[in-house]
């Protein structure tokens, strides 16, 4: 076997292959030349610097396996190593204590101006009064985010006296009772916190999830901390908070592009910045090293990987009657995550008809993969679906029933919040995708990739116009309209499939509508 290191990596990395494996470092390769060499090598390991596309991809016609040590695989086409049978695996936990010690260094050298003293000293001042600190005890730390590193966070600050709050709607109550982390919503977190620190992913949902709107119901003597990811955070808006002193400090570790050597966070000392320092610490490299090296032997060797990234390989005689529904059941992962309200508890998976004669686990991970994308790093397959659910303190139930009324074959989901019960069920008709069931309303609507608004209302004349030109006001077309009710002149849901997603205002407008119960926009 031949393994190719194509980034620095610790020498405890490279003592863990060596016995295993013929092993090339060919650090610094440009594209071209890595694409020329690769078809000689069963595994790639790489940090961030080298992109893997799709070209070399196709051109490893050997490779078993992709090795990312670290967290994050945006630098690798994921979707073309699947496509040619390739894993992808990655060092999640590797650098999850590091990340959390800078968080905490941050919060702390922005409460006591640490990096502002030492400048104006070194430049031959000294000026005990201008930088009167604060203490962390006592003071409240919000913590967006409860994965691992904010799970880890939240047992440093426990050390330090702090009052944890935080949100993550995918986080058991239970489990954030075992953190001492007391579970809010993001406006109550915003309003209350002394410090305020990120650590989710970032997606089209969270991306400027802290922007001008948020900045304005914070404390003006908030300080705001971020490792996890570079556009969490409206840089501008931030800037500007600061600047008028709405905003007391912040700490950004992270930014919207790498390397980044100029910024309008650079403008203000109280703004302090580092170059992405979450990983860089001697232990976090050498352990990010350990896991993906002990992961490549694992797979060169035949045996399944601690962190896989992409999904396992689907035995053929059963990849023909699962694949359309993989994508359903992914479907409707996204489609109740988006629809439930207050933290979740439980996930239930219902299979009837005929796909309940098959092993389902690869459904189960495309539901959980669906309901966790949006607010976590961590693909779902189905070699980590039980170990990221039980991370996470969600009990999954899966049911089969052999017998199917409507349809010949229905999965439905059944996600148990802190406000209540939210159910999806969807099936495939002619190879296509089709959501038939919303709660306790039946219907059939084709998930196109758009956008989906979703309005609980009684059923009567001239309210579903009144929603019409509410979207046509804000120039927004409407491809297909659903209607499924319970009773004439009783509850009923309309469903608008839209070319463009309804601002917040006009989803508001809607709901203040006589007899509107909800309104709830989706993206599918």
């Amino acid at each position: 076997m031949k393994v190719i290191i194509a980034d620095e990596l610790s020498e405890e990395g490279i003592k863990i292959l060596s016995p295993h494996a013929e092993v090339d470092v060919k650090t610094g390769l440009k594209p071209e030349e890595l694409i020329a060499i690769i078809g000689d090598y069963d595994a790639l390991i790489v940090r961030s610097q080298t992109k893997v596309t799709a070209d070399v991809i196709r051109a490893g016609k050997k490779l078993q396996v992709i090795a990312r040590a670290g967290v994050g695989v945006d630098n690798v086409d994921v979707d073309e190593a699947t496509q040619h049978g390739i894993i992808v695996v990655n060092a999640p936990t590797g650098n999850t204590i590091s990340a959390a010690e800078h968080t905490i260094a941050l919060m702390l050298a922005l409460a006591r101006n640490i990096p502002q003293a030492n400048a104006v000293l070194r430049g031959g001042e000294w000026k005990r009064s201008a930088f009167m600190g604060t203490e962390v005890r006592n003071k409240t730390l919000g913590i967006l985010g409860l994965g691992n590193v904010g799970s880890e966070v939240a047992k440093r600050a426990r050390g330090l006296q702090m009052k944890l709050i935080g949100h993550d709607p995918f986080i058991s109550v239970e489990h954030a009772r075992n953190l001492q982390v007391e579970l809010v919503p993001v406006k109550q977190l915003l309003k209350e916190s002394d410090f305020i620190t990120l650590h989710m992913p970032l997606t089209s949902s969270t991306k400027g999830f802290i922007g001008a709107k948020e900045l304005a119901t914070v404390k003006p003597t908030v300080r705001i901390i971020n490792t996890a990811r570079g556009g969490l955070i409206d840089d501008e808006a931030l800037a500007k908070a600061v600047k008028e002193k709405r905003v007391a400090g912040a700490a950004i570790d992270v930014f919207p592009t790498e390397p980044c050597t100029q910024s309008v966070l650079f403008e203000d000392d109280r703004i302090i910045v580092t170059p992405h320092l979450g990983a860089s610490t001697t232990e976090a490299q050498a352990l990010a090293a350990s896991d993906v090296a002990e992961q490549v032997v694992d797979i060169l060797q035949g045996k399944p990987p601690r962190y896989p990234v992409n999904a396992p390989f689907i035995p053929s005689e059963t990849l023909s009657a699962l694949a359309p529904f993989i994508k359903v059941a992914a479907t409707l992962g996204r489609l109740v995550s988006q629809l439930a309200e207050g933290q979740t508890n439980a996930v239930q998976i219902k299979y009837e008809g005929e796909i309940s004669n098959y092993d389902t686990n690869t459904l189960k991970a495309a539901v959980l993969g669906g309901l966790l994308e949006g607010i976590s790093e961590e693909r779902v397959n189905l070699v980590n679906a039980n170990i990221v659910a039980a991370r996470r303190g969600l009990t999954v139930v899966e049911q089969k029933e052999s017998a199917c009324e409507n349809y010949a074959s229905l999965i439905t989901v059944e996600v148990t919040t802190s406000a209540g019960t939210t159910i999806g069920a969807g099936t495939v008709i002619h190879g296509e995708s089709h959501i038939v069931r919303i709660n306790n309303f039946w219907m059939d609507i084709v998930p196109t990739g758009g956008y989906f608004l979703f309005c609980n209302h009684k059923d009567r004349p001239g309210l579903i116009g009144a929603a019409g030109k509410i979207t046509g006001d804000a120039d927004i077309n409407i491809s297909a309209m659903h209607l499924s009710r319970l009773k004439p002149r009783g509850d009923a849901l309309m469903i608008l499939a839209l070319d463009e997603p309804l601002p917040e205002a006009k989803q508001q407008k809607i709901l203040s509508l006589p007899d509107v119960y909800s309104v709830k926009q989706a993206k599918l």
